[in-house]
C-alpha cells in the first residue's frame, strides 16, 4: 500500500553507541551487582559489567593494556553470563531508565492474550498453554533483554565453548608458523569476550524493536510465559498509524501462535537441538585470522598496529566469517527448511484468525511484515550467527509451501505438520509440497 510508510532501520553498526555507554553510562562502581531478570532497571543502577567500565569505550584500543583490561574483566564469563546480560540491558535501554508498564495496559493485554488463545486453538488444534490459561509478560526493552539473554543461555553458552574448544590448534602448526600461534592465542582471549559482548550487543538491539517473545523464531524454554515488548509496540503504530488495539491483538496472536506452535514438544525439540548444534559446530581458523590480518606488522607496535587488529576484528561479520564450519554449513539445509515451513504455517493461521477478527487486518499485516524483512545488518548477523536464514526469499518459501498444502489438502492437511515427528518436512518437501503430503499418506 502507498499510504504505508518505509520502516525505519536503526544503525547498521550492532555496536553503535556502546563507546558513548561504557563511557557515560558505566562509571566506576555503577555496575557491580546484576539486575534482576524482568526488572525495569536503570542499566546504571543494575549491570555487573565490573573492569568494563573503565575501559573508556570499545573504540579506545589506544594500548595494550586497555586489550588486558578488556581480557581481566571478562575472563572466566561465559557468554551466557551477567557480562552479555548487561550489554544487552544497556543498549535496550539507550543508556537511560525506562519506566514501569502501566498496570491497566497490563491487564488489557491479558484480557486480549485471553481472547487470542481461543481463537488459536480452534484455529489449529494446538494449546498455546498446557493444563493453564496462557500466561504473558508484558514488558519494557531492559526487561525483553533480560528474559532474552537468559532464554538463550544454553545457545550462548554452546557458542562460547565451541570457539573456546575451536581456538586448539594443531602444535605441529604453531610451531611451524609464529604468526599462527600469536594469533590462535589472540582467538582465545578475545574470542569468548567478543562473542559475549557480540550475543549482548546482538539480543539489545533487537529488544529495541522486537514485538513480542518470536522475533525471532526461536523456542523458548517451556513452562516460560508469552512476552510482549509494549513500548515497541506502541512506537510501531504510532509510526505506522496503525489502530492501536488491533495491533495489540495481532501481537497477542502472532505470538500466541508461535507459543502454540513450540509447545508442540517434538517440534521445539527438533528446533532447539538443530540450533544448538549450529551453536556448538563453532570453530576458530587462525589461518583465516590471518587473511584478515594480512599485512599486520606486530612489531611495529603503537595505536596504528592495534587499529589494524580492531578493525579486522571488530566487525561481527568478521568474528563470524573466521569461525563458520563445515558442519554448520551441512546443517543449514535441513533448519531452513523447518524455519521457513513454521513462519508458513504461522502466517496462514494468521491470515485465517486475523482476517475474521481484526478489522484493519490487511494493513497490519502488511506494515509487519515489511517490518520483518527490512531487518538492519545487525538483526541479520544475529540470525547468521544463529543459523537461521530469515530474508524474503525464505519466508515466500514457507507461505508457498503453506498455499500448496492448503490448495491440494486443505486446512486440515496443514494441522497434520505438526501432529507426529514424522511429519515434520525435508527440504526437498518444503519445496514441493504434493511430496511432503504424499510422503506421510504412505503406510507406516
Amino acid at each position: 500500500m502507498s499510504d504505508v510508510p518505509p520502516t525505519g532501520d536503526g544503525p547498521d553498526d550492532p555496536f553503535e553507541g556502546l563507546e558513548d555507554l561504557f563511557k557515560e553510562g558505566f562509571g566506576e562502581g555503577d555496575l557491580d551487582e546484576p539486575g534482576e531478570p524482568g526488572s525495569t532497571g536503570d542499566p546504571g543502577a543494575g549491570g555487573g559489567l565490573g573492569g568494563l567500565g573503565s575501559l573508556g569505550g570499545l573504540g579506545s584500543l589506544g594500548d595494550m593494556g586497555v586489550i588486558g583490561d578488556l581480557m581481566r574483566a571478562l575472563q572466566g564469563a561465559a557468554p551466557g553470563s551477567s557480562h552479555a546480560r548487561d550489554v544487552a540491558r544497556a543498549i535496550a535501554s539507550g543508556g537511560s531508565s525506562e519506566p514501569n508498564i502501566d498496570p491497566t495496559d497490563r491487564i488489557a493485554l491479558e484480557q486480549l492474550v485471553r481472547v487470542a488463545e481461543l481463537r488459536v486453538t480452534d484455529a489449529t488444534g494446538l494449546q498455546p498453554s498446557r493444563g493453564a490459561p496462557l500466561r504473558v509478560e508484558v514488558v519494557n526493552r531492559v526487561g525483553w533483554s533480560d528474559h532474552t539473554t537468559g532464554d538463550y543461555g544454553k545457545l550462548f553458552d554452546a557458542l562460547g565453548e565451541s570457539i573456546a574448544a575451536g581456538a586448539d590448534t594443531d602444535p605441529d602448526d604453531t610451531a611451524a608458523d609464529p604468526m599462527t600461534a600469536m594469533l590462535a592465542g589472540i582467538t582465545r582471549m578475545i574470542g569468548p569476550a567478543m562473542l559475549s559482548l557480540t550475543t549482548g550487543a546482538m539480543v539489545g538491539r533487537l529488544a529495541q524493536h522486537a514485538l513480542g517473545g518470536y522475533v525471532l523464531p526461536v523456542p523458548r524454554p517451556p513452562g516460560k510465559p508469552m512476552l510482549i515488548a509494549l513500548p515497541n509496540v506502541e512506537d510501531f503504530g504510532r509510526q505506522w498509524s496503525l489502530d492501536a488495539d488491533d495491533l495489540r491483538l495481532w501481537v497477542c496472536l502472532h505470538e500466541a501462535v508461535y507459543h502454540a506452535v513450540f509447545g508442540v514438544e517434538h517440534v521445539r525439540g527438533t528446533v532447539s537441538d538443530l540450533l544448538l548444534r549450529h551453536a556448538s559446530a563453532f570453530e576458530t581458523n587462525p589461518h583465516r585470522l590471518e587473511e584478515l590480518l594480512d599485512g599486520f606488522d606486530p612489531l611495529s607496535g603503537g595505536p596504528e598496529a592495534l587499529a589494524e587488529i580492531q578493525q579486522a576484528m571488530g566487525s561481527p561479520d568478521a568474528l563470524l566469517g573466521a569461525v563458520r564450519s563445515q558442519a554448520q554449513e551441512a546443517l543449514l539445509p535441513q533448519m531452513t527448511a523447518l524455519i521457513a515451513a513454521i513462519t508458513g504455517y504461522v502466517d496462514h493461521t494468521m491470515d485465517l484468525i486475523g482476517t475474521q477478527l481484526i478489522g484493519s487486518y490487511d494493513r497490519l499485516a502488511e506494515a509487519l511484515r515489511r517490518h520483518r524483512v527490512e531487518a538492519s545488518e545487525s538483526d541479520r548477523f544475529v540470525e547468521r550467527l544463529l543459523g537461521l536464514e530469515l530474508d524474503q526469499d525464505q519466508y515466500e518459501r514457507g507461505a508457498a509451501f503453506a498455499a500448496g498444502v492448503v490448495e491440494r489438502a486443505g486446512p486440515e492437511g496443514l494441522q497434520r505438520l505438526f501432529t507426529d515427528p514424522a511429519n515434520l518436512p525435508t527440504p526437498a518437501e518444503v519445496d514441493a509440497a504434493g511430496l511432503w503430503l504424499a510422503r506421510i499418506d504412505l503406510p507406516r
